[in-house]
């Protein structure tokens, strides 16, 4: 009987990967990284990013129709919405986490909200994260409006933070764009493989573990040792001193019938009486 726990092979490679960025402004055409100035904060704990619809049932009250009919289903609308926990309490930052604010063009530290909305209020947003793959994911929101409100969270010895939270809205000029857009794409793999030490010192009855980071990340890595009467190594790069000498170790992937090595001198010295 076939099992089905398989994953596909390229599964790891799509996978996203760290906390990413939130930035005033972002090319998915032409990425490349982004200026300090574009920058909008540094965060903890992630970014959440989320679009999820609205929907109704004309059938609902309809006698002798069935709750949940496909053809009397209709899409209302769509909520977009971006969050964050902000590190920084700069000016920027409190602007925009109130909406509806301006910094005092006479005095750069002091932030004025106001009870009235403008139009440059509204301004887009980007999440842009790695893949594991070298390529990105990026998150564009639209119109962004922060409806969460200014908090600021402090406690005894530790970093204050500024929750932000952001809704995309939809535009009167363009009342059929959904105010989330988004952007996966891949990167220009090349494959290596890279261990965590070049050299490595051991007495006799020592051993010591190297480890490989390969690209792509499913790669199967076979270790090999040029003297494994000096020093052995196991299939988890467990490296064993066995006696005085000097050995190269080898971990290697071959990916497309192409073999990648790379490679870590150790020397083996006598154990002291």
């Amino acid at each position: 009987m076939a099992r089905f726990t398989k994953i596909s092979a390229d599964a790891f490679e799509s996978m996203q990967f760290d906390a990413g960025l939130l930035l005033k402004s972002f090319d998915p055409s032409s990425p490349s990284e982004p200026a300090d100035s574009d920058i909008i904060c540094a965060t903890t704990g992630g970014i959440n990013a989320s679009l999820v619809a609205s929907y109704s049932d004309l059938g609902e009250d309809v006698d002798g129709c069935p709750n949940g009919m496909r053809e009397l289903k209709i899409l209302e609308s769509w909520e977009a919405k971006l969050s964050c926990t902000a590190l920084e309490a700069s000016p920027e930052v409190i602007r925009r986490s109130l909406g509806a604010a301006d910094i005092d063009e006479t005095n750069a530290n002091h932030i004025v909200a106001r009870m009235d909305l403008s139009q440059s209020d509204f301004e887009d947003l980007w999440l842009v994260c790695d893949r594991l793959d070298g390529g990105f994911v990026a998150i564009h929101l639209l119109n962004a409006l922060s409806t969460g409100g200014f908090t600021l969270q402090t406690t005894k010895k530790a970093k204050g933070q500024v929750s932000l939270e952001f809704t995309g809205h939809v535009s009167i000029n363009a009342q059929d764009v959904v105010p989330m857009e988004f952007y996966s794409y891949e990167g220009e793999v090349t494959p290596s493989v890279t261990l965590n030490k070049s050299t490595l010192a051991l007495t006799v009855g020592g051993n010591e573990t190297l480890t490989a980071s390969v690209v792509p990340v499913a790669s199967s890595v076979t270790w090999t040792s040029s003297a494994s009467s000096v020093a052995s190594v196991n299939a988890s790069g467990k490296v064993t001193a066995s006696q005085a000498g000097t050995a190269t170790i080898t971990a290697k992937i071959t990916v497309d019938g192409v073999d990648y090595t790379d490679t870590c001198a150790v020397t083996v010295t006598a154990s002291q009486a």
